[in-house]
This record gives C-alpha cells, structure tokens and sequence, in this order.
C-alpha cells in the first residue's frame, strides 16, 4: 500500500479544518479481503465464506462494531485512571443485529460494560455517563457529512 495514494477532495464540515483531516488506505489483497494501513498498523476485513468470503479477518461491520465497543472501553478506563482507580477486569461487549430491510446497515448494537471488581455503584453510574460520550459513540449521535469520490 502507499502512503502516498492520490486523495480525493471533497467538502468539509463547517467545524473541520485542513490540519484535523486524519487518513488511513484500504488496497484489495484477493477475493473479499482487503488490507487496511492507518499510520502503519495493519488490519485485514474479509467476508465470511457464507457470504463468499473467506473468512481470514472480521468484516468491517464487526470492526464498525469493535470500534463502537473500543472507544466505549477506552473512555471508561480513561475514567477510571482519572480516579486513581485500576482497569483489571474492566471489559465490553457488543452486541449488533442487522436490518432486515434495505438499505444494508447495521439496525441495532448493544454494549454491556463490565466495570473492575469493587467499584461502588456510584461510580457505575459516573463510569456508564462517561463512556457513553465516547467520540464514536457521539458520531452515531451526529452523523458526518460523508463525500464518496473517485480518483480519475
């Protein structure tokens, strides 16, 4: 993959500037599977072999979900840093089902978090209003404006 890909322009938010555009390449590797590069971290997304894939890396409606899931995570143990409190045991899970009409999307995701043993109650429900800001978790709130080009 090269970093340095043509790019295609398109409009920006009235809140983003030139300096906060972030950029990651997807390239085919073969059949389903594509390889994804964002600042040298490789991920693979592929198809399961039921939906003619062949099931070599999650799809990238599970890693739309993981990362739903992984900000979640992220934001809590944030919390729990900020408090002088350890992240040992501290888990999510996500949960998605599928729209059974089209347009193809996701039609529901559900994320259960496991706090460290011994947390008050008080804090769950500081740890819970916290994570549930995350940056990802706020996009689905406020969707982006989303510009599809093609390179000529």
């Amino acid at each position: 993959m090269s970093r340095t890909a043509p790019r295609t322009t398109g409009t920006t938010g009235p809140r983003q500037s030139q300096a906060s555009v972030h950029a990651l390449n997807v390239a085919h590797v073969n059949g389903d599977a594509y390889a994804v590069d964002v600042r040298g971290h490789h991920l693979l997304v592929d198809q399961p072999t039921d939906s003619g894939g062949t099931d070599t890396a999650p799809t990238p409606v599970e890693l739309f979900a993981a990362s739903l899931a992984t900000c979640v995570a992220f934001y809590a143990g944030r919390y729990l840093t900020r408090h002088g409190l350890h992240r040992t045991g501290l888990r999510v899970r996500a949960e998605f089902a599928m729209a059974e009409d089209r347009p193809a999307r996701v039609a529901s995701v559900r994320l259960v978090i496991t706090p460290p043993s011994g947390l008050s109650r008080q804090r769950h429900a500081a740890l819970l209003a916290v994570a549930s800001h995350c940056t990802v978790h706020n996009t689905l709130h406020q969707p982006p404006e989303i510009d599809i080009g093609l390179v000529p």
